[in-house]
């Protein structure tokens, strides 16, 4: 029997966790938090914050296992990756692991390839941070170069939002860095694709909408598959093929994220894991690819067909996440949560999932730790998939003490 590691147990990690131990895999899982869901259904739990190289190496060794993977966990990318090269077991490698998890690092090798993006720039303190203000121009995206979640993320439209914004920025970022880079209007896409043998295969592309004002990082709906027209579909795709390539990706599951604008596509960032926010359901119900299954082959160093990648339908959906403003959720003190039973029968629902406990404050979005659960819709186009899954939100019954 083969064992894998897990690195990260929580809610995200915990049905793929169930999913390798039903594919007859020993599964090792290691979290810093001992409540940490994906823990209990583990075979093997420990607890261990897995910042510690040292000791998750050591939890590989010690369980003798044969693959390591992490689900949705930024932060845990250079973790499995180091545990990899030190066990000689399949990987990214560390060099590749740094270029997906820090911002200014994958900006300077995308610029190196010539892969379209926006003007950046690495910032430590307010005067470097005026000097980038003013190369990039206004208005501009600050975020940290090594966080993720949309902590520490603004959007500057003068120095003053600089000055106000900057130092929480600095703060979120381990490396006392960040980025600043210049924003452009345009729609959002999300990306999933298989990276074999440095041959990359697109599986989906789908809308990422998002909201503006404080929260404007946070998505409020996947809409697949993608309103971009054709000829766009076709640079995007090459696009995407170019910055993997030049990150050093070879065999590994990638999230890219792009902006679709008037006067091209450009990459916002690009993950190396299966990414959270239900995008494997996006994959699984939308064309018909288990992410999970095939994260698991790849580190296991096992082959990975192309039955098990290409797609096999094109189904479209939505999914909608259960927000405050601008969502359906009010803010509050929560008294009251109903059933999701009105929510499931509604039509083309498919799925859906609360996070809401009472006595929790619900807020006006702004961090991805706001979205309290989601709903998932299917239909013939999708506009109606939108459509129903935006219906099924509204019939959430949440009772609050108002703010």
């Amino acid at each position: 029997m083969k064992t894998v590691l897990f690195v990260g147990a929580g809610r995200h990690q915990r049905s793929a966790i169930l999913q390798a131990r039903e594919r007859g895999l020993r599964v090792v899982a290691i979290d810093r938090n001992a409540g940490a869901p994906g823990l209990q259904d583990a075979d093997v739990a420990e607890v261990v914050d897995f910042a510690d190289v040292r000791a998750a190496i050591e939890a590989a060794r010690r369980n003798a296992v044969d693959g390591v993977l992490t689900v949705s966990a930024d932060r845990a990318v250079p973790i499995v990756a180091a545990v990899a090269e030190a066990l000689g077991l399949p990987g990214i490698g560390t060099e590749t692991a740094h270029l997906m998890t820090n911002k200014v690092a994958m900006r300077r090798a995308l610029e190196g390839a010539d892969v379209p993006q926006p003007t950046f720039a690495a910032v430590h303190d307010l005067r470097e941070g005026r000097a980038a203000v003013e190369a990039t121009g206004l208005p501009a995206v600050l975020k940290p170069s090594d966080s993720s979640g949309q902590r520490g993320l603004f959007r500057l439209d003068s120095t003053a939002d600089l000055e106000t914004h900057l130092p929480e920025s600095l703060a979120q970022s381990p490396s006392e860095e960040v980025i600043i880079e210049r924003f452009h209007e345009g729609l959002e896409v999300n990306c999933l694709a298989v990276v074999r043998h440095g041959e990359v295969t697109v599986l989906t592309l789908s809308d990422r909408r998002r909201p503006t004002g404080i929260g404007f990082g946070v998505c409020l709906y996947h809409v697949f598959p993608s309103t971009i027209p054709g000829d766009v579909l076709t640079e995007t795709v090459r696009v995407v093929a170019d910055a993997l390539r030049a990150l050093g990706l070879r065999d590994s599951l990638a999230y890219p994220q792009l902006l679709v604008s008037a006067d091209g596509v450009r990459v916002i960032e690009v993950a190396a894991r299966i990414p959270g926010g239900q995008m494997a359901e996006v994959a699984r119900l939308g064309v018909g690819v288990d992410l999970v299954e095939v994260a698991l082959r790849q580190a296991l160093g096992e082959d990975v067909p192309d039955e098990l990648v290409l797609p096999r339908q094109a189904q479209p959906l939505a999914i909608r996440f259960f927000t405050a403003d601008p969502g359906p959720l009010p803010t509050g003190k929560v008294r009251r949560v109903g059933g999701l039973e009105r929510i499931l029968s509604c039509p083309g629902v498919v799925r859906a999932e609360s996070y809401i406990v009472p006595g929790e404050t619900i807020r006006p979005v702004q961090l991805d730790g706001d979205r309290r659960g989601y709903v998932i819709a299917l239909g013939e186009t999708a506009t109606e998939a939108l459509e129903r899954a935006e219906a099924a939100a509204l019939t959430f019954d949440v009772e609050v003490e108002p703010l």
